[in-house]
């Protein structure tokens, strides 16, 4: 407590959430779990004690109750509230008494560098997590060859891990259009000598340079670096195949900033006065002096102004090593963001998604984290595939109470049929039809879930189907309709048993498919392993299909997941998630930043309930709910509703 006393003003609410100490002023060890840090030192925090008419003070209990210790920090550190004594009164411990024993869990959201410590701990090669399985977990289970135990029962765990059949798909062959078609190596190939399958137009697009004084951002809008940085890049989309007008985009100049306070007001301000809302630019190219400023720019371009941005950071962007990768990474965010469709696949591979005019549709919910305010929401997002080249998927979001709100609250996605309606109606304007067959994936579900999307989300679904069935279109609409729900977090994991099936950091090839041995023995299920896995041991997605009118046959579903996967916008890459769920979860991370007062609050120290009713807590988590519609007002802007503007 002194070390963040020193370093930030006081321990986080994250850290001591739930943390167990330990005592020993007792005469023996005891465990309590912290409810509060109070705000109070022990020389004035005043409680009820029995055998006392008056309020006796923490310092003062423990000179009269445990003379022979004594508080070095009385007067400094606050004192921790643990909850109630036996007979009803407050129990507050001084902080200095108090042991904080290891091996605690961190409940909260680690740091960025936090993140990056543990990833290099917890990446191990497949190899040596089935060595520390087979050699390191069962000994320590007591399941070794030597439990006496076990033999007396007749009983022995085998020392090798069980085998199992898989199978490995091909890759899809990639479309563009123009060049030769790429070499797929792995899951992944580049984009040298080929042209985006559909480019779009850059139009007039703009610059904005936001000035924060970091050594390595550009002088201002006739800095001739800038203008070398942006000719590159221009040049880097033409080549793709994109449409870019002659000589220099608009520069947009903010002030200097003078402190990360009022940033925000500053960047909406010269926006505001920049932008004129009948000539708007195509898109905004952002040069960001580093991520702070991130989830406050989003929300004003994409809430307020309804203008595509796409962020480059000013580091990154200049470093002249890894630039035209970068620049290409961009390209395909731009094409995406103003409708282009950057590959496809050779009609074989799309010959099951286009033997019946089909929609793609991804579904998921996020849920506030460990750092949100309580009360605030979750938000549900929809996308769903606008026209049958499957290359663009504009989404839908909402906000939804959940059980912090309120206990009665639905976890499931509640206004599926509006935004389901709204994705339909899109698909109808592009292709002039309503689709023969919806495919929804969806993300976010657990095991013990399955059941819940057949009652709470199916007939969501099927009602907005009906909401098409009108006077004026006479006829019964009515698509045949599947269900994936996509997992991710299990713990199966594939070891590959021979060398000649793995990549060179020992993970399985891209296109490993596991549907037998380990799968559930009622459900339709497989393990899909599409990308390739580029650091630690990979893991696959688990795909159940728990509802089928299609009448999808393993081959079937199977290939088309995989092949599907090739088809992700952002990336030259398969990737691990089929791409409608996972553009529904980058929707929902993008809907985040709309409330990122609420949803990842830096208030470290959040409001205490101690001492309120449930009544009370409950109306003030309503009040943060209803201050995050506010903030939310009608989303996103209309100008951007029908693009990927999350991509």
């Amino acid at each position: 407590m002194l070390a963040f006393n020193k370093r930030t003003g006081g321990m986080p609410a994250e850290f001591s959430n739930r943390l167990q100490v330990i005592t020993r002023h007792l005469g023996y060890t005891k465990k309590y779990t912290v409810r509060q840090i109070m705000g109070t030192p022990a020389s004035r925090t005043n409680f009820k004690y029995k055998g006392r008419k008056d309020m006796i003070s923490v310092e003062n209990y423990f000179k009269e109750k445990y003379p022979e210790i004594t508080l070095r920090h009385a007067g400094t550190l606050p004192v921790i509230y643990v909850g109630k004594t036996q007979d009803g009164n407050d129990n507050y411990l001084p902080a200095e008494i108090c042991e904080i024993p290891p091996n605690q869990a961190y409940r909260a959201i680690l740091s960025a560098d936090a993140t990056s410590a543990m990833l290099k701990v917890a990446s191990n090669s497949p190899a040596k997590n089935a060595n520390s399985i087979v050699h390191e977990g069962l000994p320590l289970l007591g399941l070794g060859d030597r439990n006496e135990t076990l033999a007396n029962f007749g009983i022995s765990v085998s020392q090798a891990m069980a085998v199992i059949p898989g199978r490995l798909l091909p890759p899809p062959q990639i479309v563009y259009k123009s060049g030769r078609p790429p070499i797929v190596n792995e899951g992944s190939w580049n984009l040298r000598g080929v042209g985006f399958h559909k480019p779009a137009s850059m139009g007039n697009w703009a610059v904005l340079l936001i000035q924060a004084g970091f050594t390595e951002e550009f002088g201002g809008a006739d800095d001739p670096a800038l203008h070398t940085f942006l000719e590159a890049f221009k040049t880097c989309c033409q080549t793709s195949g994109m449409i870019a007008p002659p000589g220099l985009p608009r520069i947009i100049v903010t002030p200097r900033l003078p402190s990360p306070q009022h940033a925000q007001s500053i960047i909406e301000n010269t926006l505001a006065d920049s932008v004129q809302p009948e000539q708007k630019p195509s898109f905004i190219l952002v040069l960001l002096p580093d991520k702070s400023l991130y989830s406050g720019l989003k929300r004003l371009c994409d809430v307020r102004f309804g203008i595509h941005t796409v962020c480059m950071f000013v580091k990154k962007a200049r470093d002249q090593k890894g630039q035209l990768q970068y620049f290409a990474n961009v390209a395909l965010k731009v094409n995406s963001k103003l409708g282009g469709i950057n590959h496809s696949l050779d009609p074989e591979s799309m010959r099951w998604l286009t033997d019946k005019t089909t929609m793609f549709v991804g579904i998921d919910v996020t849920h506030p984290s460990p750092k949100s305010k309580k009360g605030a929401p979750s938000i549900a997002a929809v996308v769903a595939s606008a026209d049958d080249k499957f290359g663009q998927f504009p989404a839908s979001l909402r906000l939804q109470t959940n059980r912090n709100v309120m206990k009665d609250a639905e976890e499931m996605t509640q206004e599926l049929t509006e935004m389901l309606v709204e994705r339909l109606v899109a698909y109808k304007k592009n292709v002039k039809a309503l689709p023969e067959r919806v495919i929804v994936y969806r993300d976010g579900v657990s095991e013990g879930q399955y059941k819940l999307v057949l009652e709470k989300e199916l007939p969501q679904i099927l009602a907005a189907f009906d909401r098409f069935n009108t006077r004026d279109q006479p006829g019964t609409y009515r698509p045949s309709l599947s269900i994936v729900v996509c997992g991710k977090r299990h713990h199966a994991r594939f070891p590959a048993t021979s060398a000649e099936h793995t990549t060179q950091n020992g993970n399985t090839l891209p296109g490993t498919v596991v549907d037998k041995g380990v799968t559930d023995i009622y459900n339709f299920d497989f393990y899909l392993q599409a990308h390739k896995g580029l650091q630690g041991t990979v893991r696959p997605t688990h795909y159940t299909i728990v509802y089928d009118e299609n009448r999808l046959d393993a081959d079937t579903i199977q290939t088309g997941i995989h092949n599907t996967s090739y088809l992700y916008a952002r990336a030259t890459k398969a990737v691990s998630l089929v791409p409608p769920a996972y553009y529904a979860d980058l929707a929902c991370e993008r809907a985040r930043c709309y409330l990122g007062a609420l949803l990842d609050s830096d208030d470290a120290r959040s409001a205490s309930s101690k001492g309120k009713s449930k009544g009370d807590q409950e109306a003030e988590r309503m009040q943060v709910y209803e201050q995050a519609v506010k903030m939310w007002g009608n989303g996103v802007h209309d100008d951007l509703k029908n693009s990927m503007f999350y991509i």
